[in-house]
């Protein structure tokens, strides 16, 4: 029967590569992922997951032998963060574009430079248009259901995209929670044995994948792809429902906290949303109508369901965990942005960055700007310290 254990995020989500009996894992270890890798090879060495472990020298490498091995018929894991996603994204976009479903746990941390080990969400934002769905957790249990989600999702043969399950840095990663485990019968009837559907290795009937295409094939082969993320929308919901009513825990592509007669809403995504509810509950004892609007999809981005879901509210404000150097907001805004009609206040603040804590004083300040109603051309940086561009100055020579 279903069972309570401690994890933090990444145990979770080597739990469910795990329950998914996956045969192949090629992983290279970088903080704050390195758990995951070292996990993986443990589990593999000791028998508990009878699995083939790859030791790559590089992220590179280790997405590259993930599809080729998910390429012979068997599920492959592998799971990276950061830098380590940068230097994957040649065969990230190899992955997508020959549609192997491959299910990766990405831990987010700040790309450089300034060099950082902490979490913001730069590394996944620069692969947002790199074909791969997107998926971000607020919580540990959130990694593990959404990862067990994932596979369901992506191989389904309407979909056939890859996914990433992005979990915050430290704050997910090394976060120790209490996670509800199903037993491993539930987990096979849910996911299924993988069946490669699309490209496939196999001696006996060779075939050239990922060969030189000219112009006259590239678009078709590009316009499949949209429209298995078209597809991935009624999916997702037809799993997440599925899910729902076998284990009890119920997830969305958005999800609303505190919607009723709202003034104000805050969009973010990943575990600030937790932090984002529990200000909109005091806020609310205040008086003040405003509530939570937490974007679990990425990629497909659900904007039909954002203008259903926000009803009547005028004042939403963005949160982004990255920066949108030289556009007029960053990744989240724009899509918000894009979605909603001119009549609606969509303000962008940046927050969080390298690991700078969303904290209660930040959330207050953002509703509390956000419903003074007053717009702004350029991002507001929220958080930002005192005399910023003091910080390490540049001193140009006259």
């Amino acid at each position: 029967m279903a069972h309570y254990k401690m994890l933090d995020g990444n145990c979770a989500a080597v739990e469910a590569i795990k329950m998914a009996k996956v045969k192949v894992v090629s992983a290279y270890p970088i903080t704050p992922q390195s758990t995951i890798a070292e996990k993986l090879s443990e589990i593999c060495e000791n028998g508990e997951l009878e699995a083939k472990y790859i030791r790559v020298e590089s992220e590179h490498s280790a997405m590259s032998c993930a599809i080729g091995a998910q390429l012979t018929g068997v599920r492959t894991a592998t799971a990276t963060a950061s830098v380590g996603l940068a230097l994957m994204h040649e065969v990230v976009n190899v992955a997508s574009g020959c549609r192997v479903p491959i299910v990766m746990p990405v831990v987010n941390r700040s790309l450089a430079s300034p060099w950082s080990l902490w979490c913001d969400h730069q590394d996944s934002m620069a692969e947002r248009d790199s074909g791969w769905l997107q998926l971000y957790c607020e919580n540990v249990q959130d990694v593990y259901d959404t990862m067990i989600m994932a596979y369901r999702i992506a191989e389904d043969p309407r979909v056939l995209t890859p996914a990433m399950v992005c979990l915050d840095g430290f704050f997910l990663s090394h976060s120790m929670q209490k996670v509800m485990l199903p037993e491993q019968k539930e987990v096979d009837d849910f996911i299924g044995t993988y069946k490669v559907k699309n490209l496939h290795l196999d001696p006996s009937d060779p075939i050239v994948i990922d060969n030189l295409t000219g112009s006259n094939e590239c678009t078709e082969m590009k316009y499949q792809q949209a429209i298995g993320f078209k597809n991935a929308e009624d999916v997702m919901e037809e799993v997440f429902n599925e899910f729902s009513q076998k284990f009890g825990r119920t997830k969305a592509m958005i999800e609303g906290y505190n919607l009723e007669e709202a003034e104000a809403l805050i969009v973010c995504i990943g575990s600030m949303a937790g932090t984002a509810k529990y200000v909109s509950d005091i806020l609310r004892d205040q008086g003040k109508k405003v509530g939570v609007l937490k974007i679990v999809s990425f990629r497909p981005f659900p904007y039909k369901k954002l203008r259903e879901i926000i009803g009547n509210t005028k004042k939403l404000a963005v949160i982004d965990r990255t920066t949108g150097f030289g556009g007029q907001g960053a990744p989240l805004w724009l899509e918000v942005k894009s979605a909603l009609k001119s009549d609606v206040l969509v303000k962008n603040y940046i927050a969080g960055l390298a690991g700078r804590d969303v904290n209660i004083e930040t959330i207050k300040n953002v509703y509390t700007d956000i419903l003074e109603g007053n717009d702004s051309d350029d991002p507001i940086w929220i958080d930002c310290g005192e005399n910023v561009m003091n910080i390490r100055e540049v001193l140009l020579n006259d």
